[in-house]
């Protein structure tokens, strides 16, 4: 969430940050309740002070009894303040939830179609196998046992491609860690405070992507930028360890709400995924440059891959609450002859981690709250589809990329 005292200090262009991402927001409500607040927090200071003093007063002997009307007086006072401080605050907690990050100054107005490519790799080539019919004709996925086990949009996979599906991950593991993460599994659950402090919260009720575990308060992950983000919540890091790379691998579970209308055939659209994902904590004046290197790692992988691509600045309506700045990398499908979305990675400025109390302790002393980021490295289920798209051959075998080679037993075909 944004600082108050930013959000005060700064109301139209906040105001008009989250225009341009399509929520609304009334600062003047949310300031006024502020007010109310601090109002609140001075007389509950005041009146917790004064019976300290007391206390203070009445440990050195028989009490007067002035004195113990006004400790009877000050302790009625406050058992009616401190829940009208408490109602206040935690609506003032509500309210600030609803406002989205800041956009950068570079990220470009208007909606999804206002988005602005900025580079792409690799050509388009005119030609492809639709991955599906593809690995239904080898016997690779099981759509219809997935449905009758788990329901609609759930799979197995099988023989070649469960093999690729683990080579791609080794190839990605490989290059994430030589650009400095440090590998991670995570847990498949979080809580909705974790949630939250992600700032998973959608623009309405019928956009909800998570699928919640009835009776507990606990969500599946939708990816595992989720739990990374709450690895340090409530922890003060050192400067000189910033930044902190982490790399997760999870399952990713997603109901896929508000997708009608969107790309939804075979394996591009799923309720259950493997992904390895890139997370960094850093220092506010590092955020912008690891930006860049986590997309660099981003095009180097399908660089690497062969998958031709392009990169997206993604426009302000199309940006989630936490992100000040994203980028798509979206790869050319020869059989859709048309770019579709691979992976992402958002720089979400202090936005996640304020709301999660991770700060980092300055050389001099201050507290400061740190920056995060995410990245995918690896969409595992959306990257079999480019594969497949732009590897099958005519006589039916699927060429092997030359960097999975090692993965996959050195075959040049599987």
């Amino acid at each position: 969430m944004l600082d108050i005292n930013f959000i005060r200090q700064n109301q139209d262009l906040v105001t008009k940050s989250a225009q341009e991402k399509g929520y609304r927001v009334n600062i003047q409500d949310l300031l006024h309740l502020d007010d109310q607040r601090r109002e609140l927090l001075q007389k509950v200071d005041d009146l917790r002070r004064q019976r300290n003093e007391i206390s203070a007063k009445m440990g050195k002997g028989k009490p007067d009894p002035e004195i113990l009307e006004t400790a009877r007086k000050i302790k009625s006072e406050l058992t009616v303040e401190e829940p009208k401080l408490n109602e206040v605050e935690q609506q003032l907690k509500d309210l600030l939830k609803q406002v989205p990050n800041i956009i950068f100054d570079d990220v470009p107005l208007g909606g999804e179609e206002c988005s602005v490519e900025i580079k792409q790799w690799g050509g388009q080539k005119s030609e492809g196998v639709d991955h599906l019919d593809y690995a239904l004709s080898r016997d690779w996925v099981d759509f219809e046992r997935g449905a009758k086990v788990a329901g609609a949009k759930f799979y197995y996979l099988k023989n070649g491609l469960a093999l690729l599906e683990n080579a791609l991950l080794q190839f990605g593991l490989k290059k994430v860690i030589e650009h400095g993460f440090s590998f991670m599994t995570v847990p498949d659950m979080v809580s909705s405070k974790i949630l939250e402090g992600c700032g998973f919260n959608p623009r309405s009720s019928e956009q909800s992507d998570e699928y919640y575990i009835e009776g507990e308060d606990l969500a599946m992950i939708a990816t595992a930028e989720m739990p990374l983000t709450g690895y340090y919540m409530d922890e003060i890091l050192n400067e000189k360890d910033l930044p902190i790379c982490l790399a997760g691998y999870s399952a990713c579970f997603r109901k896929e709400a508000g997708t009608y209308g969107k790309h939804t055939r075979g394996l591009f659209r799923v309720h259950q995924f493997n992904k390895l994902e890139m997370y960094v904590f850093c220092l506010p004046e590092q955020s912008k440059d690891m930006h860049e290197k986590i997309r660099t790692i981003e095009e180097e992988i399908w660089q690497e891959l062969g998958i031709p691509y392009r990169v997206i600045n993604i426009a302000a309506g199309d940006l989630g609450s936490p992100a000040a700045k994203k980028y798509d990398i979206e790869y050319w499908s020869p059989v859709d002859q048309k770019y579709r979305e691979l992976t992402s990675c958002s720089n979400c400025t202090d936005f996640q981690a304020r709301s999660l109390n991770i700060r980092v302790k300055r050389e001099d002393g201050s507290l400061e709250t740190v920056h995060t980021l995410n990245g995918t490295a690896v969409s595992l289920a959306r990257t079999m589809v480019a594969v497949i798209e732009n590897y099958a051959q005519k006589d039916g075998k699927l060429k092997v990329p030359e960097v999975l080679k090692p993965y996959l037993n050195g075959a040049d075909e599987v």
